[in-house]
C-alpha cells in the first residue's frame, strides 16, 4: 500500500468514525428524555457530521476519482465503511449513550490534539478546528458519566452495566496496522500508543470519579477500521441512505 492509498483510508476512519456517531446521535431527536438533552445531542451530532464533512471531502479529492463528501457517505456499502465498532452500538437507554460518548470523545479529543500538528495542512487544519469541539464534547460526556455514576443506585448499576458491555469495543481505537504505520513514518498520522495513554489516564480518572469499576482487561472487537462491522450498521445505512438511493437524480 502506497502513502496516498494509505491516506485515503486514514481520512475515511476519521470521517466515518463522526458521520456514524453523528447519524447515532440523531436517533435521539424527538425521544431524549429531556429538552435540553435532546438540544444538547443535536447539535453534538450537526458538530460531527460537520467533522466527517471535511475529512470525507478530503479523502475524494485524495482518491481522485470525482466523488465528493456526499458520494462517499450516502453511496457507500457497509463494507466500504472504516468506522470502529464502538460508533456503530445501538443508543439503548441513555446511560448507553453517554457511555458510548463518552469512552469515544476520551479518545476524538486527544486524537486530533495530535492531528492539529502533523505534517498533512489540510487534516492540521480540520484537527484544529475539530479538536474546539471535542474538547466540548467531552467535558459533556464526562459530567454525564460522573452525574449518573454517582447519582442513585439505579442510575449507578445501568451506566455500569453500559460501560462493562461497551468496554470490549475501545481495544479497536488503538490498534495501529499498516496504514497507521506508513503515516505515522510520513508524519502525518497519530500516534496511537500516545492518544492510548492519555484516554487511558483520562477514563480512569472519570470512572473512579463516577464511582464506577474499571471493566478487567479482555478480548477486544476489532475489524470495523477493516470493514468489518456489525449488523447495527446496516440498518444506520438503510436509514441514513435511503433518499439518496431512492431518488439518486433529485436535487435540492
Amino acid at each position: 500500500m502506497n502513502q496516498r492509498q494509505a491516506l485515503y483510508e486514514y481520512l475515511l476512519r476519521l470521517g466515518d468514525n463522526a458521520l456514524i456517531l453523528g447519524q447515532r446521535l440523531t436517533e435521539w431527536i424527538g425521544h431524549a428524555p429531556a429538552l435540553e438533552e435532546e438540544l444538547g445531542s443535536a447539535n453534538i451530532a450537526l458538530d460531527l457530521i460537520g467533522q466527517a464533512r471535511g475529512w470525507l471531502a478530503y479523502a475524494g479529492a485524495v482518491e481522485g476519482t470525482g466523488r465528493d463528501e456526499d458520494a462517499l457517505a450516502l453511496q457507500r456499502d457497509v463494507l466500504d465503511f472504516r468506522n470502529a465498532l464502538l460508533v456503530e452500538q445501538p443508543n439503548g437507554h441513555y446511560g448507553d449513550t453517554i457511555a458510548r460518548q463518552y469512552l469515544f470523545d476520551a479518545f476524538h479529543y486527544p486524537l486530533l490534539e495530535a492531528l492539529s500538528g502533523c505534517a498533512d495542512q489540510y487534516i492540521a487544519a480540520i484537527a484544529a478546528k475539530s479538536c474546539k469541539e471535542a474538547g466540548y464534547h467531552r467535558r459533556r460526556s464526562a459530567e454525564w458519566m460522573i452525574r449518573l455514576g454517582d447519582g442513585t443506585a439505579e442510575s449507578h448499576a445501568k451506566l455500569q452495566r453500559s460501560v462493562d458491555t461497551l468496554w470490549p469495543y475501545t481495544g479497536e481505537l488503538f490498534a495501529m496496522d499498516e496504514i497507521d504505520r506508513t503515516l505515522q513514518s510520513a508524519g502525518v498520522a497519530a500516534d496511537l500508543a500516545g492518544v492510548g495513554r492519555t484516554w487511558d489516564e483520562d477514563v480512569a480518572h472519570t470512572l473512579k470519579t463516577a464511582t464506577l469499576q474499571r471493566p478487567a482487561a479482555g478480548w477486544m472487537q476489532s475489524g470495523g477500521k477493516q470493514g468489518r462491522h456489525s449488523e447495527q450498521l446496516g440498518y444506520i445505512l438503510a436509514e441514513m441512505q435511503f433518499l439518496p438511493r431512492a431518488y439518486p437524480d433529485a436535487h435540492w
